[in-house]
């Protein structure tokens, strides 16, 4: 099955799945089933962070996976993220260690820095401390600090490379200012309602990859309004669907690849992460550039509009 994923390539040389397994809001006792499905179905990339406090099942499922022989551990390429908590530099071995040992690995392939923004460490599990009047509890950390940090676990082989998350251009800007370790990922939210096209021609033009998290429009977030659209309901994204004999979930993951985008669609349902799998099976190379004869940004336009 590995041979059948697509690959991008970071500026280091490292090769990684164009399409992973997200486990954000993926729900205690649904993650580890996740993860071996998608292994099953032909995954292997599985991305992760420390908050969602979710990485002890990720890692419980590969080891069931590398114990019976499925995959090999240099088959899989596996993220965490460090989260705002551990972002004072003093904090940020400590982060990785915890992640290690929850996912049972000696390295990951990839740490990002989850976001530019640091909370208060009130405590290594409390990921989001809040005062009296339940605001959440900033930090000063400058992110270059951390940056620093994090490219010393690159030297001692706890990370193959590292990366950043929710990063905006000033904010790379800033970073590649200081970095000696090259900034391969920039991964943020993205899809057809927020295309982020003149970040990604950023990213492109510093070779940093990009990858797309919440790419089907995260319509179970917290903060969701009804009058947001639903793209996985959307006429016309129905409409190209069926004329490709494909789902509306596997066209909305194939619209990223198409703009070299990495994707990683979340689900804990085995049938739906097999099927966003088939996308780099069946449909990257006639979906790339076009969809029904028309450029891609064309395409987003009447999405949006609609």
């Amino acid at each position: 099955m590995a041979s059948k994923n697509q690959y991008a390539t970071f500026s280091s040389g490292l090769k990684v799945p164009l399409i992973g397994l997200g486990t954000w809001k993926s729900k205690a006792g649904q993650v580890k089933t996740a993860v071996m499905a998608a292994i099953d179905a032909g995954y292997r990339h599985i991305d992760g962070a420390f908050a969602y406090l979710n990485e002890d099942e990720v890692g419980a499922a590969l080891k069931a996976k590398l114990d019976d022989g499925t995959v090999k551990r240099e088959d899989m390429f596996m993220t965490t993220k460090l989260w705002g908590h551990m972002m004072h530099p003093d904090n940020v071995e400590r982060s990785l260690q915890l992640s290690l040992k929850d996912l049972q690995l000696e390295y990951v392939d990839l740490f990002l820095m989850h976001s530019p923004m640091a909370v208060k460490h009130l405590d290594d599990r409390n990921t989001f401390p809040v005062g009296e009047d339940k605001k959440p509890l900033m930090d000063d950390v400058p992110y270059t600090d951390t940056w620093k940090a994090m490219e010393k676990l690159v030297e001692k082989g706890m990370t193959k490379s590292i990366g950043v998350s929710n990063f905006n251009i000033n904010q790379l800007k800033e970073l590649l200012k200081i970095a000696k370790v090259p900034i391969v990922m920039n991964q943020v939210e993205n899809h057809p309602c927020i295309n982020q096209k003149e970040l990604i021609e950023f990213c492109k033009s510093k070779n940093i990859l990009v990858t797309a998290y919440s790419p089907l429009g995260s319509p179970d977030r917290a903060w969701a309004s009804d009058k947001d659209p639903n793209l996985r309901e959307n006429a016309l994204v129905k409409e190209m669907a069926e004329s490709k004999g494909c789902t509306p979930v596997q066209l909305l993951v194939a619209y990223h690849l198409c703009q070299g985008i990495l994707c990683i669609p979340k689900s804990v349902t085995p049938s739906r992460i097999e099927q966003n799998f088939l996308v780099t099976l069946f449909f990257f190379s006639f979906l790339l550039l076009t969809i029904e004869k028309r450029p891609m940004q064309s395409v987003v336009k009447e999405i949006i509009q609609k």
